[in-house]
């Protein structure tokens, strides 16, 4: 492989680093090791939600405006921006900020060697695949690229129960979530710039192909884009580089809306750098949960053991089954679901790199999102391609990334590993292979034509920015993400989805499905289990 091809790897996993889903507090060393004269303190709480993604951001907001003070627990930090702030990370220049401290360190196929951070990215190695979860405040809505797609009726009726009820997320939830998030499509203003022409681009060999094109949603205020283009401020969205976050502002976060309006009405809380270790049913029927307090390097400054009548997990699909098939195997939380850790799934995700001199893609390529092809007319092989910027170099690379998503019936499961005292991911070798095989990789070679070579880098490194299932719904949870047989216990995030997001990158629809599940449990759950 040559230099540019390398980096072009790297690069093509920063710039994906926008497709990832929420996450929270991970796994750590457990309580019965830790020793020395860090402090431990005790505490009471009426609902603990770990996680402050999309299903945690959700929990906490509707909880907080009906009255139930909560409490949050992230394990990363906040990422504050604002026009010209270096916040956070540039793709095209990897540093600390990029990796979670307990991560593995091969984020993106190859090592990132750095000193240990509370960073945005965590790789969670598996049998098979490597999935990738985000700390920080807004859990992954702080680094996905933004696509907010709501699935057709029908590949959402295929691949979800009936009982959620597609109508009336699509006429209240989904536009709720919409409404929340600030969505908008990129201006033909901005589109019809230089720094936009490989969207252009795209978009024309996607209609030569004779395939759908959209433009996809996604919770950017563009005014931002276009005062870069004027010179107001430095380029972010503009050249690509805001894969890792968006340092100018103008990205409408989890952190930003649902987490800033919760903390609004005085009822939120929330704490930054705790990272849950252990969760536990208490023999009084409440909820245990252990916390280690980190410095910005991982270090544990302080231990908790927080108690709380409800608790809400919100980790992500990665920490939230980890946490819950942990606590299950040791016997912490008796009598869960037989299923729990089972129908996890990758969303069938897959990233390309496009390779193709002549197109004369352009040195700076615009960003996050502009166009897509939502190819959903069965809903059994629906898939989703987009065109995702590489960040910036000197020179038109001649490459730009197209990242391809869609339904799948393939499944692995998180199983305990005794001799390793965790939840330990196992994904099947041919995971996937009927929709990448016949479908995604079939549309994408179709887009990208004659005289173009792709580089598919699942080959080489197999990853998914979308972890989904684990604690899916009917099999562990009830549809508004009640364990079954754990009284206040909820799961609403990741974890609750059936292994698929039909054909969507997830945000979306794990947003939706939580707003669904809040209207009932503040309807029947105060009270009574909360």
């Amino acid at each position: 492989m040559n230099t540019f091809s390398r980096r072009s790897m790297l690069a093509a996993g920063a710039a994906l680093g926008g497709m990832l889903l929420g996450a929270g507090p991970g796994l750590a060393a457990p309580i019965a090791a830790r020793t020395g004269t860090i402090p431990l303190t005790r505490e009471d709480h009426r609902v603990v939600v770990i996680g402050s993604g999309f299903g945690g951001g959700v929990s906490a907001l509707r909880l907080a405006q009906a009255g139930v003070p909560v409490t949050v627990l992230e394990r990363g930090l906040r990422w504050p921006t604002g026009p010209n702030a270096e916040t956070f990370p540039r793709a095209s220049a990897p540093d600390k900020r990029m990796l979670w401290c307990r991560s593995s360190p091969n984020l993106f196929g190859r090592p990132l060697l750095v000193e240990p951070y509370a960073g945005l990215v965590e790789a969670v190695t598996g049998e098979n695949m490597t999935a990738l979860c985000a700390a920080g405040v807004g859990g992954g809505s702080l680094v996905y690229q933004g696509m907010s797609l709501q699935p057709a009726q029908d590949v959402f009726e295929a691949h979800f129960p009936q009982e959620l009820d597609w109508a009336r997320m699509n006429r209240v939830h989904y536009p709720r979530v919409a409404a929340m998030l600030g969505l908008a499509e990129a201006p033909d203003e901005l589109v019809n710039t230089e720094n936009y022409r490989v969207a252009r681009i795209f978009a024309e060999r996607v209609r030569q192909a004779g395939l759908p094109l959209s433009k996809i949603p996604m919770p950017i205020d563009w005014n931002f884009a276009l005062a870069e283009l004027r010179g107001e401020m430095k380029a972010s969205y503009t050249n690509g580089d805001g894969a890792m976050g968006v340092n100018n502002g103008g990205k409408h976060s989890v952190d930003v809306t649902y987490i800033a309006a919760a903390e609004a009405t005085g009822n939120c809380r929330v704490e930054t750098l705790h990272e849950v270790t252990d969760v536990e049913r208490a023999a009084d029927g409440r909820w245990v949960v252990h916390v280690q307090r980190l410095d910005t390097t991982g270090a544990v400054v302080e231990h908790k053991i927080l108690s709380t009548g409800a608790l809400i997990m919100a980790a992500g699909s990665l920490n939230t089954t980890r946490l819950l098939v942990r606590a299950g195997a040791k016997g912490l939380i008796p009598d869960l679901p037989d299923d729990l850790g089972r129908g996890w799934g990758t969303n069938a995700d897959r990233i390309y790199v496009w390779r193709d001199p002549a197109a004369n893609f352009g040195a700076a390529q615009g960003g996050p999102v502009v166009y897509g092809s939502k190819n959903w007319h069965d809903p059994h092989t629906a898939h989703t391609v987009i065109q995702a910027s590489i960040p910036p170099v000197s020179f038109d690379a001649g490459s730009t990334m197209l990242v391809g998503y869609g339904v799948s019936d393939s499944r692995g499961a998180f199983t305990y590993d005794a001799a390793r005292d965790e939840a330990v991911l196992r994904w099947p070798a041919d995971g996937d292979r009927t929709i990448q095989d016949n479908h995604i990789g079939p549309t994408v070679a179709r887009i990208a034509g004659t005289g173009a070579t792709l580089l598919d880098t699942n080959t080489l490194f197999p990853s998914t920015w979308h972890p989904l299932g684990g604690a899916n719904m009917g099999a562990v949870c009830d549809l508004n993400g009640r364990v079954h047989g754990q009284p206040g216990l909820y799961v609403l995030d990741g974890a609750l989805l059936p292994g698929s997001a039909a054909a969507c990158n997830p945000s979306m629809t794990i947003a939706a499905v939580a707003e669904r599940a809040m209207d009932t449990v503040v309807a029947e759950d105060i009270g009574t289990r909360i």
